[in-house]
Protein backbone atom coordinates (compact mmCIF):
# COMPACT_ATOMS: atom_id res chain seq x y z
CA UNK A 1 0.00 0.00 0.00
CA UNK A 2 2.73 2.49 1.23
CA UNK A 3 5.07 1.75 -1.73
CA UNK A 4 2.39 2.96 -4.12
CA UNK A 5 1.67 6.26 -2.71
CA UNK A 6 3.70 9.40 -3.57
CA UNK A 7 4.34 12.17 -0.86
CA UNK A 8 3.55 15.12 -3.77
CA UNK A 9 0.17 13.43 -3.19
CA UNK A 10 0.15 14.84 0.38
CA UNK A 11 1.85 17.96 -0.26
CA UNK A 12 -0.72 19.77 -2.63
CA UNK A 13 -3.54 19.68 -0.31
CA UNK A 14 -1.46 20.54 3.23
CA UNK A 15 -0.02 23.31 1.60
CA UNK A 16 -3.74 24.32 0.69
CA UNK A 17 -4.56 23.91 3.81
CA UNK A 18 -2.13 25.66 5.51
CA UNK A 19 -3.08 29.05 3.26
CA UNK A 20 -6.22 28.92 4.69
CA UNK A 21 -5.55 28.08 8.40
CA UNK A 22 -1.88 29.17 9.32
CA UNK A 23 -2.02 31.30 12.07
CA UNK A 24 -0.71 34.74 11.90
CA UNK A 25 2.97 34.88 13.44
CA UNK A 26 5.80 37.09 13.88
CA UNK A 27 8.49 35.25 12.51
CA UNK A 28 6.50 34.40 9.29
CA UNK A 29 6.17 37.98 8.52
CA UNK A 30 10.33 37.64 7.52
CA UNK A 31 11.39 34.36 7.17
CA UNK A 32 15.36 35.18 7.50
CA UNK A 33 17.93 32.78 8.28
CA UNK A 34 18.63 34.79 11.81
CA UNK A 35 14.96 35.51 12.64
CA UNK A 36 13.77 31.83 12.10
CA UNK A 37 16.65 30.41 13.91
CA UNK A 38 15.52 32.70 17.06
CA UNK A 39 11.85 31.81 16.70
CA UNK A 40 13.13 28.01 16.49
CA UNK A 41 14.79 28.27 19.57
CA UNK A 42 12.49 30.32 21.88
CA UNK A 43 9.89 27.90 20.69
CA UNK A 44 11.66 24.86 22.27
CA UNK A 45 9.68 24.00 25.41
CA UNK A 46 7.45 26.76 24.83
CA UNK A 47 4.00 27.83 23.84
CA UNK A 48 3.61 29.84 20.87
CA UNK A 49 1.44 32.95 22.27
CA UNK A 50 4.32 33.26 25.29
CA UNK A 51 7.01 33.27 22.79
CA UNK A 52 5.47 36.19 20.20
CA UNK A 53 6.37 39.26 23.14
CA UNK A 54 9.76 37.64 23.97
CA UNK A 55 10.30 37.01 20.56
CA UNK A 56 9.36 40.75 19.49
CA UNK A 57 11.87 42.37 22.09
CA UNK A 58 15.03 40.14 21.18
CA UNK A 59 14.69 40.94 17.79
CA UNK A 60 14.72 45.01 18.61
CA UNK A 61 17.55 44.56 21.13
CA UNK A 62 19.91 42.26 19.09
CA UNK A 63 18.40 42.74 15.45
CA UNK A 64 21.33 40.65 13.52
CA UNK A 65 24.05 37.64 14.01
CA UNK A 66 26.33 40.31 15.30
CA UNK A 67 24.81 42.08 17.49
CA UNK A 68 23.53 38.71 19.41
CA UNK A 69 27.36 37.75 19.20
CA UNK A 70 28.23 41.18 21.22
CA UNK A 71 26.20 41.31 23.39
CA UNK A 72 27.00 41.34 27.07
CA UNK A 73 25.69 38.24 28.92
CA UNK A 74 23.56 40.09 31.26
CA UNK A 75 21.58 41.98 29.05
CA UNK A 76 21.30 38.38 26.96
CA UNK A 77 20.02 36.68 30.15
CA UNK A 78 17.09 39.93 30.55
CA UNK A 79 16.05 39.45 27.28
CA UNK A 80 15.57 35.49 27.79
CA UNK A 81 14.35 35.86 31.12
CA UNK A 82 11.02 34.37 31.70
CA UNK A 83 11.93 31.82 28.53
CA UNK A 84 14.09 29.26 30.75
CA UNK A 85 16.83 26.95 29.54
CA UNK A 86 19.13 29.58 29.86
CA UNK A 87 21.39 26.77 27.77
CA UNK A 88 19.98 27.71 24.66
CA UNK A 89 20.37 31.47 24.63
CA UNK A 90 23.78 30.64 25.74
CA UNK A 91 24.59 28.18 23.03
CA UNK A 92 23.38 30.52 20.54
CA UNK A 93 25.44 33.64 21.19
CA UNK A 94 28.11 30.98 21.01
CA UNK A 95 26.92 30.08 17.76
CA UNK A 96 26.68 33.85 16.62
CA UNK A 97 30.22 34.70 17.08
CA UNK A 98 31.10 31.77 15.15
CA UNK A 99 28.45 32.68 12.66
CA UNK A 100 30.08 36.30 12.56
CA UNK A 101 33.88 35.04 12.67
CA UNK A 102 33.38 32.01 9.95
CA UNK A 103 30.21 33.17 7.69
CA UNK A 104 30.52 36.98 7.86
CA UNK A 105 27.65 37.06 10.09
CA UNK A 106 25.28 35.35 7.53
CA UNK A 107 24.02 31.67 9.16
CA UNK A 108 25.53 29.44 7.11
CA UNK A 109 22.92 28.02 4.10
CA UNK A 110 23.85 24.36 4.21
CA UNK A 111 22.28 22.05 6.41
CA UNK A 112 25.68 20.11 7.24
CA UNK A 113 26.87 23.29 8.07
CA UNK A 114 24.44 24.53 10.15
CA UNK A 115 24.08 21.56 12.30
CA UNK A 116 28.03 21.91 13.23
CA UNK A 117 26.75 25.31 15.09
CA UNK A 118 26.37 25.19 18.76
CA UNK A 119 23.30 24.48 20.24
CA UNK A 120 21.45 23.33 16.52
CA UNK A 121 19.99 20.13 15.94
CA UNK A 122 18.78 18.13 12.72
CA UNK A 123 15.94 19.72 14.09
CA UNK A 124 16.47 23.68 13.96
CA UNK A 125 18.64 23.10 11.21
CA UNK A 126 16.42 21.38 9.07
CA UNK A 127 13.62 24.69 10.04
CA UNK A 128 16.46 27.24 9.11
CA UNK A 129 17.64 25.65 5.74
CA UNK A 130 13.79 24.81 4.46
CA UNK A 131 12.15 28.07 5.49
CA UNK A 132 14.44 30.34 5.44
CA UNK A 133 16.91 29.09 2.14
CA UNK A 134 13.99 26.61 0.95
CA UNK A 135 16.77 24.07 1.15
CA UNK A 136 14.39 20.58 0.47
CA UNK A 137 15.51 19.16 3.69
CA UNK A 138 12.85 17.98 6.71
CA UNK A 139 13.00 19.41 9.82
CA UNK A 140 11.45 15.75 11.27
CA UNK A 141 13.33 12.78 11.12
CA UNK A 142 11.86 9.40 11.46
CA UNK A 143 14.38 6.56 13.54
CA UNK A 144 13.25 3.38 13.88
CA UNK A 145 13.62 1.86 17.51
CA UNK A 146 16.92 -0.42 17.79
CA UNK A 147 16.31 -3.73 17.93
CA UNK A 148 17.05 -3.45 21.78
CA UNK A 149 14.20 -0.76 22.15
CA UNK A 150 12.30 -3.19 20.04
CA UNK A 151 13.08 -6.04 22.52
CA UNK A 152 12.53 -4.17 25.47
CA UNK A 153 8.81 -2.70 24.15
CA UNK A 154 7.58 -7.04 23.83
CA UNK A 155 8.68 -7.43 27.34
CA UNK A 156 5.94 -7.76 29.85
CA UNK A 157 5.55 -5.38 32.50
CA UNK A 158 6.59 -6.34 36.13
CA UNK A 159 4.02 -4.03 37.74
Amino acid sequence: MLENYHLNQLAEPLLAWFVDHARVLPWRERPEPYRVWVSEIMLQQTRVEAVKPYYERFLKALPDVAALAACPEDQLMKLWEGLGYYNRVRNMQKAAVTVTEEYDGVLPADYGKLLELKGIGSYTAGAIASIAYGIPVPCLLYTSPSPRDRQKSRMPSSA
